[in-house]
């Protein structure tokens, strides 16, 4: 009997260590990375034929196609890895960027593979940037839908609009920096400023797409290299194209609205000095209420705010002074009340769209009367009475300053 159960044990033992091997072996249908050409970033603009495809063209050999979409691919491939971490001198990029010109995006990640011996993957895949003429003239459901589709592809990548050509977006200067990071981890940096919105990724934006309502995407400018988020890019929800932009103060007001500012600063002059007067955000919260009454609508949005007096030019006023500080927030107060005022009449008066989430707000509350508005909301949205109600308090004023 004790023989028996130890040929049973060792047969266990046998079993157990062959079944060890097979994690051994690693994933079967796995490719090495130094034979992968890791996408990071693409760009899409409004055609533009590279070199190469206008010589296939001449000569008859180019695929078939029409020229409409220039797609700008930025890849990480092990040659351009290995090169970095050489003594190869400033110029040194850790990017490569290739462009394909026609019709199909899919269609263009595949042609690649005839310019390479490394396979593109978008496993890796962190921004897309769609060009401002491309963005007016087309759909963002056709551009992005093979991004949606492809599996390789990821859903979180970030998604920017931009004034000028977006291929521009994924060049740099600085030697060892790759742009469609930069760009990525720009958006990191929402608790210094109200200029940068929160982030739309690729599954984001498809429910978006998907909810036909308006909104906003990221606007980032180029030049000479150098990059910077500049205001936004309005999205039109009926046809999903862009209508027109916010600049940096409009896009500071809308902010204020939806109340998701996580810091930034509100400049203001003292009325009687002129003196600069600036204050620091250290919370921020809004609410926007609906009001129904019959067949017409009006909002209420309330915003309140705490923060820090950061610098102070009216030499004159003492920071401890309860009366000095109550002028200092009447002077921000006033100035995010403009700020407000002036992006609501953008977009009541110039483009006609809610981007600032009304609508959503009147789903909310009064879902019988959505359902009747919903189609021609952003039209309906443009006529309505909102007021306003700011209230900031400063309740730190740094160490600058001496009691009485």
């Amino acid at each position: 009997m004790k023989q028996t159960y130890n040929h049973y044990v060792q047969f266990l033992l046998v079993l157990l260590s062959v079944l060890l091997l097979f994690p051994l072996t690693g994933c079967w249908s796995s490719h090495e990375i130094e034979e992968q050409s890791l996408g990071v970033g693409v760009a899409y603009d409004k055609a533009k034929e590279s070199m190469i495809e206008k010589e296939l063209d001449e000569q008859g050999e180019g695929y078939a196609r029409k020229n409409l979409i220039t797609s700008t691919y930025q890849l990480i491939t092990p040659q351009v890895a290995s090169s970095t971490t050489k003594q190869g001198g400033p110029q040194q990029k850790s990017y490569v960027n290739v462009s394909e010109t026609g019709d199909s995006p899919f269609q263009m990640v595949r042609e690649l593979s005839l310019r390479s011996d490394t396979p593109f993957t978008g496993y890796h895949m962190k921004v897309i940037v769609i060009g401002e003429a491309l963005a007016r003239s087309y759909s963002l459901e056709q551009l992005v839908d093979q991004n949606l589709r492809d599996n390789d592809f990821r859903p979180s990548c970030l998604v920017l609009i931009s004034k000028g050509r977006a291929s521009s977006t994924l060049e740099s200067k600085t030697a060892g920096e790759v742009p469609a990071f930069h760009l990525y981890g720009m958006v990191d940096n929402t608790y210094r400023t109200t200029r940068i919105l929160p982030p739309m990724s690729l599954i984001k934006l498809a429910s978006k797409i998907q909810s036909g309502s308006s909104f906003l995407l990221q606007n980032v400018v180029s030049a000479n290299g150098e990059i910077k988020f500049a205001g936004a890019g309005i999205i039109k929800g009926k046809t999903n194209k862009m209508i027109g932009f916010l600049n940096e103060e409009e896009l500071d007001g809308l902010t204020w609205i939806i109340g998701k500012g996580k810091g930034g600063l509100v400049k203001s002059f003292d009325k009687k000095t002129g003196q600069l007067i600036v204050y620091e955000i250290e919370s921020m919260k809004s609410h926007i209420k609906p009001h129904v009454k019959g067949n017409n609508i009006s909002f209420d949005v309330h915003i309140e705010s705490e923060g820090r007096l950061s610098e102070n030019g009216v030499v004159s006023g003492n920071p401890f002074e309860n009366q000095f500080l109550k002028k200092a927030q009447k002077a921000s107060e006033k100035e995010v009340e403009y700020l407000v005022k002036n992006v609501v009449e953008k977009m009541q008066k110039e483009y006609k769209v809610d981007v600032a989430g009304f609508g959503n707000r009147l789903r909310i509350k009064h879902p019988r009367v959505w359902r009747r508005v919903k189609e021609n909301w952003d039209q309906t949205f443009s006529e309505v009475p909102i007021n306003y109600d700011v209230k900031l308090t400063i309740k730190d004023y740094g160490t600058s300053g001496s009691k009485k």
